[in-house]
């Protein structure tokens, strides 16, 4: 390697305490166990909480199980209270995005997964070659529009419709309705057939409120109604541009289009702090941002498509519908969108969705704590939409609006809005309770539910249902929205906590869900499982072997026996020891017979113990080389397996603890005719740094560094060339 390629490496890797970002899956040891790695190092919570999502992801650990030509890529990373991190997951087929299928995983800064949640996938098996052209899909996508304004280029991609798979172009067609209304239609177009597979409107219109709230702080630039501390934040006319001009800004009457923008700034950047200071969460779009607002709307509406919001005015032409909570629920549709499983597209879904508007709505509100806009749990109730001078929703008894109270009264009928009742009325519970007293109104209980709720408070309620969106796959209703915002308050909180969330969903009908989270004041025994590597390969007459490790993920360590099914005619497999104390390892051979046919297959992993979990091992028999030898002189040997441009960590995808000086000795041997290239690394306190670096043009590298007591680490680098590698070491 020459010296400016060891320096575009560098860059390219970014190995950091955030490694598990750039890493692929892990490898095995082929002989003895690594040395063993010591407390954490400093700061390296985070790398570790990814390596155990990471893993599990990649082991098919349970629902996040995938087939051989299936990938589970992380996709975004939040950090959250605790040392927890959730990790987002979009499943491909054949490097195609799936629409569908997606997957979460809640792992802490110890290196366990906490708890998984995933749309529900069949194993897909079908043809990605397309019939129907790109150009042809676009222009049925926008012809489903009266008026299409704009579209986004056509992607291929695997939608999974019914359960099935179907391939089909993807667009955001944006424009408007035979009747007029604005439309962000998100687009799938079979592309076989031609025809619509699918198309949701993104945009959700919301009946508001306007008035002014008074004289307030907001964020600009010193000429123009853009935001300097949030990314992508203005706010101006219908042409898109910000308004310009200087502070004091707007006039401070009900229709002037700078003063609307005066009321939309406050409400959005006071949502955005509402975010960071009471959830810990950056923003409306998890990124430090949000997207461009638009006043002067002449429509009785106000709505989020996905690029910006916009706001209309009132029935009666009186005010702008900039009120606190109309502005914060268009930005809650941003969070919706922008947290793990998007918008979704079924009614239920719809409904939470604009749910979700409605309690950022009510939690602006009390963070806001506006004497023009006194906090509450009503919406609308400033702007007499219906010309009664009452709310259009209350959140603590929908059913005075009309809408559904409790979850058995929703049906595939109802109405998006009406559909909001039985989440808001959950929310109104786990906040406030069923009679709070102090002026706050009381909430009926639905039948079957307990006798009464008591509340634990709007930001921690907030904060629950927050960490529980964080959990949000595309098949999100509200049976999962109970399981995550259990497993939220339990994580986040504790017991107390936890059960005020299961009688708030009790007390709307909400039935308990198998394997949600145990409430009690002590941990329920668990545990995880993960394979290192998922997969490998074989030659007939030969073995491989794999890793598989377990953790304790709850209560104390307990017996985990393994097993396994759908291994193919000729191979077997078997477990060295074959029961393990969780938080050990075994070792998994499989054999395969001189007879065994070639091919790939998925081979089902089972641990049983309080509980079961499954991981999956792709076996490839016969049809790859084998892993290159040479390192027979060092201590530990580990196998693995990398595609062009990919690099993972050994041993193990972790670290290892020298307790004294001494020389640490590598040995790479990659595949024939590539260039893998080997770093020793050496933690500094907070990041990776590199201390020996075995960089030649060819497929084999050594390395020696005499070296002080630390925590070390290998990286292997596929530069040019895929295939499988052998790394020994030595260490003092």
């Amino acid at each position: 390697m020459q010296p400016i390629r060891l320096t575009a490496v560098l860059a390219a890797l970014a190995l950091t305490a955030s490694l598990a970002g750039t890493l692929a899956g892990t490898a095995t040891a082929a002989n003895a166990q690594a040395p063993q790695a010591q407390p954490v190092p400093p700061g390296h919570g985070r790398s570790l909480a990814l390596q155990a999502a990471d893993k599990a992801a990649d082991s098919g650990l349970d629902g996040l199980r995938h087939g051989a030509d299936e990938e589970l890529v992380r996709t975004a990373v939040t950090p959250w209270a605790g040392g927890l991190y959730y990790a987002a997951y979009q499943r491909t087929y054949k490097g195609l995005p799936v629409a569908g299928g997606d997957a979460v995983v809640l792992s802490d800064s110890a290196g366990k997964v906490r708890d998984i949640a995933s749309a529900p996938a069949p194993a897909l098996a079908l043809s990605t070659r397309a019939t129907v052209g790109s150009a042809a899909a676009l222009a049925t996508a926008r012809a489903q529009l009266a008026g299409a304004e704009s579209a986004s280029t056509p992607e291929l991609t695997v939608l999974l419709k019914g359960n099935k798979p179907v391939l089909a172009w993807h667009t955001l067609v944006v424009g408007r309705t035979a009747k007029g209304l604005p439309s962000s239609l998100d687009t799938y177009v079979d592309a076989r057939t031609g025809t619509i597979a699918r198309a949701t409107d993104k945009i959700l219109h919301a009946e508001g409120r306007g008035y002014h709230n008074g004289n307030v702080t907001i964020d600009t630039a010193a000429s123009s109604m853009t935001d300097p501390n949030r990314s992508g934040f203005k706010c101006g006319g219908q042409n898109g541009s910000a308004y310009t001009g200087s502070s004091p800004w707007g006039n401070g009457t009900a229709n002037d289009l700078v003063t609307a923008c005066v009321d939309i700034m406050y409400a959005a950047q006071r949502e955005f702090d509402m975010l960071k200071q009471w959830f810990g969460y950056n923003g409306q779009n998890g990124q430090g941002g949000m997207v461009p607002a638009r006043a002067g709307l002449s429509e009785v509406n106000a709505y989020y498509d996905g690029t910006k919001t916009t706001y209309g005015r009132n029935q009666n032409r009186t005010m702008q519908l900039t009120g606190i909570d109309v502005v914060a629920h268009e930005y809650g549709h941003e969070i919706f969108d922008r947290t793990p499983g998007g918008s979704g597209s079924s009614n239920e879904n719809g409904g939470m969705n604009e749910s979700t508007g409605d309690i950022f709505g009510a939690l602006t509100e009390h963070f806001a704590n506006n004497p023009n806009d006194t906090p509450d749990y009503t919406v609308g109730e400033k702007l007499d939409f219906l010309g009664d001078n009452k709310p259009i929703r209350y959140m603590y008894n929908p059913s005075l609006a009309g809408d559904p109270n409790c979850y058995p009264q929703l049906n595939s009928g109802t109405e998006v809005h009406a559909a909001a009742g039985p989440q808001n009325h959950w929310f109104y519970l786990l906040a406030e309770g069923s009679n709070p007293g102090g002026g706050k109104p009381a909430s009926p209980i639905c039948s079957g539910g307990p006798s009464s709720v008591t509340g634990i408070g709007v930001q921690k309620a907030g904060k629950i249902f927050m960490g529980a969106l964080l959990m949000k796959t595309s098949s999100w209703n509200h049976l999962a929205a109970r399981k995550a915002t259990l497993s939220s308050a339990k994580n986040t909180y504790g017991s107390a906590e936890c059960n005020a969330v299961k009688a708030a969903w009790n007390a709307i009908g909400v039935p308990a869900q198998s394997g949600e989270t145990d409430c009690g004041g002590t941990t329920t025994p668990d545990f995880s499982l993960a394979l290192n590597p998922a997969s490998g390969s074989v030659q007939p007459g030969a073995s491989v072997t794999a890793t598989v490790n377990t953790t304790t993920t709850g209560g104390s360590a307990q017996t985990v026996q393994l097993s396994a099914s759908g291994a193919p005619s000729g191979v077997t497999v078997s477990f060295s020891p074959s029961s393990v104390t969780s938080g050990g390892s075994s070792t998994m051979t499989v054999q395969a017979a001189a007879g065994a046919a070639d091919g790939t297959y998925p081979i089902t992993v089972t641990g049983t113990g309080s509980a079961t979990h499954n991981v999956t091992y792709q076996l490839t028999v016969g049809t790859t080389t084998p892993p290159p030898t040479g390192c027979d002189d060092t201590e530990y040997t580990y196998q693995g397996e990398l595609a062009d441009g990919q690099a993972e960590a050994q041993p193990d995808g972790s670290y290892y603890y020298s307790a004294t000086s001494g020389t640490h000795v590598g040995c790479l041997r990659g595949p024939a005719g590539t260039d893998f290239d080997l770093y020793l690394q050496k933690w500094n306190g907070s990041g990776w740094v590199d201390v020996a670096v075995g960089g030649t043009s060819g497929a084999d590298e050594d390395t020696r560094y005499n070296g002080t007591a630390g925590y070390y680490r290998y990286v292997v680098h596929a530069y040019s060339g895929s295939g499988a590698y052998t790394l020994g070491l030595s260490a003092p």
